[in-house]
Protein backbone atom coordinates (compact mmCIF):
# COMPACT_ATOMS: atom_id res chain seq x y z
CA UNK A 1 0.00 0.00 0.00
CA UNK A 2 2.59 2.88 0.95
CA UNK A 3 4.27 1.03 -2.14
CA UNK A 4 1.67 2.17 -4.62
CA UNK A 5 1.41 5.61 -2.69
CA UNK A 6 4.95 6.80 -3.27
CA UNK A 7 4.75 5.94 -6.40
CA UNK A 8 1.18 7.64 -7.14
CA UNK A 9 3.13 10.60 -5.40
CA UNK A 10 6.27 10.72 -7.61
CA UNK A 11 4.41 10.30 -10.49
CA UNK A 12 2.24 13.99 -9.42
CA UNK A 13 5.17 15.56 -8.52
CA UNK A 14 6.82 14.70 -12.06
CA UNK A 15 4.07 15.91 -13.92
CA UNK A 16 4.24 19.01 -11.51
CA UNK A 17 7.68 19.41 -12.35
CA UNK A 18 6.89 18.52 -16.31
CA UNK A 19 4.17 21.35 -16.38
CA UNK A 20 6.30 23.92 -14.51
CA UNK A 21 9.36 23.49 -16.93
CA UNK A 22 7.36 23.88 -20.09
CA UNK A 23 5.82 26.69 -18.82
CA UNK A 24 8.97 28.36 -18.86
CA UNK A 25 9.31 27.81 -22.87
CA UNK A 26 6.78 31.28 -23.15
CA UNK A 27 9.73 33.25 -21.62
CA UNK A 28 12.62 30.89 -23.63
CA UNK A 29 10.81 30.76 -27.04
CA UNK A 30 12.42 34.27 -27.68
CA UNK A 31 15.82 32.27 -27.59
CA UNK A 32 14.32 29.53 -30.59
CA UNK A 33 14.57 27.27 -27.44
CA UNK A 34 11.55 25.21 -26.29
CA UNK A 35 11.35 21.95 -24.45
CA UNK A 36 8.36 19.34 -25.61
CA UNK A 37 6.64 17.22 -22.14
CA UNK A 38 8.80 14.86 -23.08
CA UNK A 39 12.28 16.61 -22.67
CA UNK A 40 11.08 18.26 -19.39
CA UNK A 41 10.23 14.92 -18.02
CA UNK A 42 13.60 13.47 -19.10
CA UNK A 43 15.12 16.56 -17.43
CA UNK A 44 12.96 15.98 -14.12
CA UNK A 45 14.48 12.31 -14.36
CA UNK A 46 18.28 13.50 -14.78
CA UNK A 47 17.37 16.20 -11.94
CA UNK A 48 16.56 12.97 -9.51
CA UNK A 49 19.15 10.26 -10.76
CA UNK A 50 21.76 13.07 -10.31
CA UNK A 51 20.47 14.02 -6.62
CA UNK A 52 20.64 10.36 -6.44
CA UNK A 53 23.98 9.52 -7.02
CA UNK A 54 25.75 12.42 -4.99
CA UNK A 55 22.89 12.05 -2.07
CA UNK A 56 21.10 15.30 -2.25
CA UNK A 57 17.69 16.24 -1.37
CA UNK A 58 15.59 18.81 -3.72
CA UNK A 59 11.87 20.39 -3.70
CA UNK A 60 10.48 22.07 -6.03
CA UNK A 61 12.60 22.87 -9.50
CA UNK A 62 13.93 25.71 -8.53
CA UNK A 63 17.31 24.92 -10.14
CA UNK A 64 16.01 23.53 -13.68
CA UNK A 65 14.21 26.85 -13.57
CA UNK A 66 17.35 29.00 -13.01
CA UNK A 67 19.19 26.99 -15.28
CA UNK A 68 16.87 27.58 -18.15
CA UNK A 69 16.79 31.12 -16.94
CA UNK A 70 20.27 31.80 -16.76
CA UNK A 71 21.64 29.82 -20.08
CA UNK A 72 18.72 29.85 -22.49
CA UNK A 73 20.50 33.14 -24.13
CA UNK A 74 23.56 31.35 -24.23
CA UNK A 75 24.61 31.83 -28.03
CA UNK A 76 26.03 28.40 -27.62
CA UNK A 77 23.08 26.87 -26.50
CA UNK A 78 20.80 26.19 -29.74
CA UNK A 79 17.12 24.42 -30.22
CA UNK A 80 19.12 21.07 -31.59
CA UNK A 81 21.13 20.98 -28.28
CA UNK A 82 18.94 22.40 -25.84
CA UNK A 83 17.50 19.39 -23.59
CA UNK A 84 21.06 17.58 -23.45
CA UNK A 85 22.91 20.85 -22.34
CA UNK A 86 20.51 21.18 -20.00
CA UNK A 87 20.84 17.70 -18.62
CA UNK A 88 24.68 17.76 -18.53
CA UNK A 89 24.43 21.37 -17.15
CA UNK A 90 22.10 20.20 -14.10
CA UNK A 91 24.03 16.85 -13.47
CA UNK A 92 27.47 19.55 -13.44
CA UNK A 93 25.40 21.79 -11.08
CA UNK A 94 24.62 19.17 -8.33
CA UNK A 95 28.31 17.54 -8.68
CA UNK A 96 30.20 21.32 -8.42
CA UNK A 97 27.85 22.16 -5.47
CA UNK A 98 29.09 19.26 -3.49
CA UNK A 99 32.73 19.92 -4.67
CA UNK A 100 32.14 23.43 -3.21
CA UNK A 101 30.66 22.43 0.04
CA UNK A 102 27.50 24.49 -0.27
CA UNK A 103 29.59 27.51 0.53
CA UNK A 104 28.45 29.09 -2.68
CA UNK A 105 24.55 29.90 -3.08
CA UNK A 106 22.62 28.19 -5.83
CA UNK A 107 22.67 31.30 -7.57
CA UNK A 108 26.36 32.46 -6.62
CA UNK A 109 27.13 28.74 -8.38
CA UNK A 110 25.31 28.99 -11.61
CA UNK A 111 25.99 32.71 -12.37
CA UNK A 112 29.79 31.49 -12.33
CA UNK A 113 28.68 28.24 -14.79
CA UNK A 114 26.91 30.99 -16.85
CA UNK A 115 30.09 33.37 -17.25
CA UNK A 116 32.61 30.63 -18.06
CA UNK A 117 30.32 28.62 -19.92
CA UNK A 118 29.84 31.44 -22.20
CA UNK A 119 33.49 33.46 -21.85
CA UNK A 120 35.86 31.50 -21.22
CA UNK A 121 34.91 28.29 -22.45
CA UNK A 122 32.86 29.41 -25.56
CA UNK A 123 30.29 26.63 -25.21
CA UNK A 124 32.42 23.91 -23.99
CA UNK A 125 31.09 21.53 -20.88
CA UNK A 126 33.99 19.58 -21.02
CA UNK A 127 36.44 22.77 -20.68
CA UNK A 128 33.36 24.20 -17.67
CA UNK A 129 33.59 21.06 -15.85
CA UNK A 130 37.09 19.40 -16.25
CA UNK A 131 38.94 22.82 -16.13
CA UNK A 132 37.24 25.65 -14.97
CA UNK A 133 34.72 24.22 -12.61
CA UNK A 134 37.32 22.14 -10.62
CA UNK A 135 39.60 25.50 -9.90
CA UNK A 136 36.78 27.28 -8.60
CA UNK A 137 35.87 24.14 -6.31
CA UNK A 138 39.83 23.91 -5.63
CA UNK A 139 39.50 27.51 -4.34
CA UNK A 140 36.22 27.58 -2.72
CA UNK A 141 37.36 24.47 -0.76
CA UNK A 142 41.25 25.97 -0.09
CA UNK A 143 41.00 29.67 -0.93
CA UNK A 144 44.09 29.38 -2.77
CA UNK A 145 46.32 31.93 -3.76
CA UNK A 146 46.38 31.28 -7.33
CA UNK A 147 42.93 32.49 -7.98
CA UNK A 148 43.06 35.75 -9.42
CA UNK A 149 39.78 37.95 -8.92
CA UNK A 150 40.56 40.56 -11.43
CA UNK A 151 40.92 38.61 -14.42
CA UNK A 152 39.15 35.48 -13.30
CA UNK A 153 41.73 33.22 -14.08
CA UNK A 154 43.70 31.19 -12.04
CA UNK A 155 47.43 31.03 -11.87
CA UNK A 156 49.80 33.61 -10.19
CA UNK A 157 48.10 36.98 -9.15
CA UNK A 158 49.60 40.36 -10.84
CA UNK A 159 51.04 41.55 -8.01
CA UNK A 160 52.37 38.29 -7.24
CA UNK A 161 54.16 37.81 -10.57
CA UNK A 162 57.72 37.05 -10.06
CA UNK A 163 60.47 36.50 -12.77
CA UNK A 164 62.41 33.79 -12.39
CA UNK A 165 64.82 34.02 -14.56
CA UNK A 166 66.71 37.29 -12.74
CA UNK A 167 68.51 35.96 -9.77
Amino acid sequence: MENSFTTALTAMQNRSAVAAITSFNAYTSRYGLTLSPLKAMELVETRSEALNRIGRVEFGTGVIEKLITAFCGSPYILQSNYAQMLSELLETFYYFKNETLDIMSDDELIAEMKYRFDNICQGSLELLQSRELENLAHHVRFGTDGYNEDSDEYGLKDDEDEDYNDE
